[in-house]
């Protein structure tokens, strides 16, 4: 167990994204100290290979190599890294992993879907009152999470989709700008993954939700129509089925090269925010949210507080 109050270090290798949290937990809170997020897009063809690409791991490796000089400025120890759905799916997962060790000295631990589960879950809802049950829709590249239960807690219900935001867009959003006949069987594809993965009774005990994330922060940031990307004025922000509708249907209508220059979205994460936006309003929608919360502590949060407390 690292010292109470001494910096922990968190890498998340998503299929999407390459991301860093740098914080101290103490009394069970999480004080960040630096937060990165680059865009590396490691799941990119895995839908389709099976495989990690060798470009695709080259990104990664040139992100991890500026996260460990910011981690080595922090002091920070232990280094917890965690791989997910793209890592988990593909055949040369174990490989990237042995490299990541060789090179950065950071050994990345794949995440089960039931741990995936628990940390997004902890991370998301550390500190709220536990009086309300709570979904928490986590959308990555290659999966989305949806994860039921009351915050202080061990969540009650959990499930794993192919509802990815990179994986939907390879599957199905060819055209740019993305047909509208393409968009709706995305999204008939999404409605029924999430009607399959999640029994009735369970999706209209839901009072409260929560989407954590690169979409769901993104979308907040172009509904408030801030200038500065990853401002903290997203944290937080409620968003309804009206606005995520209409932020999809502007978005779905531009050529990628306009969806880089909306205010709000990060360049980077124009390429899926189309996909990544259908996907939460369909999770809206099946679980009947009037307001979704978009909130920025997600697995990394949740993954410092358990190594915090491990023994």
């Amino acid at each position: 167990m690292p010292r109470v109050g001494a910096p922990i270090a968190v890498v998340d290798l998503g299929t999407n994204s390459t991301r860093l949290l740098v914080a101290r937990v103490v009394d069970g809170r999480v004080e960040e100290l630096d937060r990165r997020s680059t865009v590396t897009r490691l799941g990119e063809g895995v839908d389709a290979s099976g495989r990690l690409a060798d470009a695709a791991m080259d990104r990664v490796f040139a992100t991890l190599r500026e996260y460990r000089d910011l981690i080595d400025g922090h002091g920070a120890d232990p280094v917890v890294a965690v791989a997910t759905s793209a890592v988990r799916d593909s055949a040369n997962g174990e490989e990237f992993r042995t490299a990541m060790r060789d090179r950065f000295g950071i050994d990345a631990r794949i995440l089960s879907g039931d741990q995936e589960a628990r940390l997004t879950f902890l991370g998301a809802t550390n500190g709220r009152p536990a009086s309300r049950a709570t979904l928490v829709v986590d959308i990555g590249g290659g999966s989305t999470e949806l994860v039921i239960g009351r915050p202080g807690a061990d969540p009650e219900f959990h499930v794993s989709t192919q509802a990815g935001s990179v994986r939907q867009s390879e599957r199905h959003l060819h055209d740019d700008p993305p047909a509208p006949e393409q968009l709706a069987e995305l999204r008939e594809e999404v409605r029924g993954i999430i009607d399959a993965a999640v029994p009735p009774d369970l999706r209209d005990g839901v009072e409260h939700g929560i989407a954590v994330a690169g979409t769901a922060t993104q979308l907040a940031s172009i509904d408030l129509g801030l200038e500065q990307r990853g401002s903290a004025r997203a944290d937080g922000h409620l968003l309804t089925p009206a606005a995520c509708d209409r932020m999809l249907a502007t978005l779905a209508s531009k050529p990628l090269a306009e969806r880089r220059e909306v205010r709000g979205l990060d360049p980077d994460r124009a390429p899926t925010i189309v996909a990544g936006a259908a996907i939460l309003v369909e999770a809206m929608d099946a679980f009947r949210l009037d307001t979704v919360e978009a909130a920025k502590a997600d697995i990394l949060h949740g993954a410092a507080i358990a190594a915090q407390t491990a023994p």
